[in-house]
C-alpha cells in the first residue's frame, strides 16, 4: 500500500484512525478551535443548541480583530458581549483590541503547534499550514457545534502536491508565487483539497514568508494547505509553547490527486486584476494603471518583513496617493518601531492604523470612494470587498504596493530597490 499524505496523517491522528485515507469520513477532535468578532453571532446559535457550556474551553481561542477599534455602536456591543462570554466560559486564549489578527496572533503565541488540527470560523484558517498544522475554516453553525461537542465530522480530502524549485529573483516574493498558482489553475483549482508544498524554494522561506502561501490557498478553494516544518519553525515556537508536539510529514510514496510544479527563477511580480484573485497577469501587463489608494496589511502580508519591504522602496520618497499601513499584530508594530521601519513609512506619508483587519473586509480604516482604485497586499479583490462596490481592487506584493503609492499607478518596484 502507498504511503500517506500529510492530510491523511493529521486527520487520522485527530480522528483516531492511523491508516486514514482520502475519502474516509472521520469524527475529528481538533486541538484548537477559534473565532473572532463573529463570536457574538456564534453564541446566539450555540444557545439554541441547549448545551450547558463550552465543552473544552481550554481549546478555544478568540480575538477581537475584524472591526477594531469598534467603528459603530453595533460592533462595540458585539465586543462587549464577547468579553462577557469569555469570562463566563473561562476562556484563557483571549486577545483584545489591538493585539492583532487572529492568524498572526495565534501563531506568535504558539496557541497551535505543528501536527495539530485547528478549526476556525474564518476562511483563512489555512494560514496555519505555515508551521505544518492543519488549518481549516468552518461556518458559524459548525463552530457552535464544536463548542458543544468538541468534534466535527470531516471527509479526508484528496491532496495536491505543489513543487517549487529555484531561488526567487530580486523583488519577487511568495505573494507572487501564490498569485501565479491561483492564476494558472483558477480559484477553484484546489477545491476541497489539501495543498501540500514541497521543493527547495520552500526550504529557503523566512518565518514571515512561510505564512503567505497557505494563507492565499483559501482563494484557491483549498480545504487546508501545508508547508513541511523545519528548524526555523521549531525555534520560533519554542519560547511560547506550553505542550509537546509531533510534526508530521507526507511519506515519500504518498499518492496525490494532482501535481503542480513551478521553477520560480524566472518569475516577475504578479498582479491580480479586478474582480477576482485568479484574474492574474504579470506586472508588465498592468503597469501604468492609475490607483488612488495603496493598502499594506492583512493576515497575508502584514508581517514585519512586509513592512520592511515597503520601507525599502519608500525610503527617500513620498507617496503620491494615500497609503494605509496596518501591521498584522502588536508585535509586528513594536518591531517596526524599534527598527526604524515605521519612521520610514511615516516619513514617506503613510498612515499607520491599529493592528487588525481594517479595510480588508470593508469595515473601516481605508474604505475607498466610488471609482477609486486600490492596490492592496490583501488576499481578496471581489467587487465590494473593501466596502465600495464600484471601487476596483488590485492584489500585489508589498513591494508593488509601495512603488505604486509613490507613482500613483501600478509600478514595478525594482526600479526603487538598489
Amino acid at each position: 500500500m502507498s504511503g500517506q499524505t500529510f492530510v491523511e496523517k493529521v486527520l487520522g491522528r485527530a480522528g483516531g484512525k492511523v491508516d486514514a485515507r482520502a475519502g474516509d469520513i472521520l469524527d475529528v477532535t481538533p486541538d484548537i478551535i477559534f473565532s473572532h468578532d463573529n463570536t457574538a453571532a456564534i453564541r446566539r446559535i450555540f444557545e439554541k443548541i441547549g448545551a450547558p457550556g463550552i465543552l473544552y474551553p481550554e481549546r478555544v481561542a478568540i480575538t477581537l480583530d475584524h472591526a477594531v477599534p469598534a467603528p459603530t455602536t453595533q460592533h462595540a456591543q458585539n465586543h462587549a458581549e464577547i468579553r462577557q462570554w469569555v469570562k463566563q466560559q473561562g476562556i484563557s486564549h483571549f486577545y483584545e483590541v489591538g493585539r492583532g489578527i487572529c492568524h498572526q496572533v495565534f501563531s506568535e503565541e504558539a496557541v497551535v503547534l505543528p501536527g495539530e488540527v485547528i478549526l476556525g470560523s474564518d476562511s483563512h484558517s489555512t494560514h496555519f499550514g505555515w508551521m505544518g498544522a492543519f488549518g481549516m475554516g468552518v461556518g458559524r453553525t459548525e463552530m457552535a457545534a464544536l463548542w458543544a461537542t468538541g468534534q466535527l465530522w470531516l471527509r479526508v480530502p484528496e491532496a495536491m502536491r505543489v513543487t517549487l524549485n529555484g531561488r526567487l529573483p530580486f523583488g519577487v516574493t511568495p505573494k507572487d508565487i501564490a498569485l501565479k498558482i491561483i492564476g494558472d489553475r483558477q480559484a477553484d483549482g484546489g477545491q476541497y483539497r489539501s495543498v501540500e508544498f514541497s521543493g527547495d524554494t520552500v526550504d529557503d522561506f523566512t518565518l514571515d514568508e512561510r505564512g503567505v502561501l497557505p494563507n492565499m490557498m483559501a482563494e484557491f478553494g483549498a480545504m487546508n494547505a501545508y508547508l513541511p516544518p523545519n528548524q526555523v519553525v521549531f525555534d520560533a515556537l519554542e519560547a511560547k509553547r506550553t505542550r509537546d508536539y509531533t510534526p508530521l510529514y507526507p511519506d515519500f510514496d504518498a499518492l496525490y490527486a494532482d501535481e503542480y510544479a513551478l521553477d520560480v527563477t524566472t518569475m516577475e511580480p504578479m498582479i491580480a486584476l479586478p474582480h477576482s484573485p485568479d484574474n492574474v497577469v504579470p506586472l508588465s501587463q498592468a503597469a501604468g494603471q492609475p490607483v488612488q489608494q495603496a493598502f499594506l496589511g492583512t493576515c497575508t502580508n502584514g508581517r514585519y518583513e512586509d513592512l520592511e519591504a515597503a520601507a525599502a522602496v519608500l525610503k527617500g520618497h513620498h507617496v503620491r496617493v494615500r497609503m494605509i499601513v496596518i501591521p498584522a499584530s502588536a508585535q509586528v508594530l513594536q518591531r517596526a518601531i524599534q527598527s526604524g521601519v515605521l519612521s520610514t513609512l511615516v516619513e514617506a506619508g503613510a498612515a499607520i492604523a491599529t493592528p487588525g483587519c481594517g479595510p480588508c473586509m470593508g469595515n473601516h480604516m481605508g474604505i475607498p470612494a466610488p471609482n477609486e482604485a486600490t492596490i492592496s497586499s490583501a488576499n481578496r479583490n471581489f467587487r465590494g470587498r473593501m466596502g465600495t462596490p464600484d471601487a476596483p481592487v488590485y492584489l500585489a506584493s508589498p513591494y508593488v504596493v509601495a512603488a505604486s503609492a509613490i507613482c500613483g499607478a501600478i509600478t514595478d518596484p525594482r526600479e526603487f530597490l538598489s
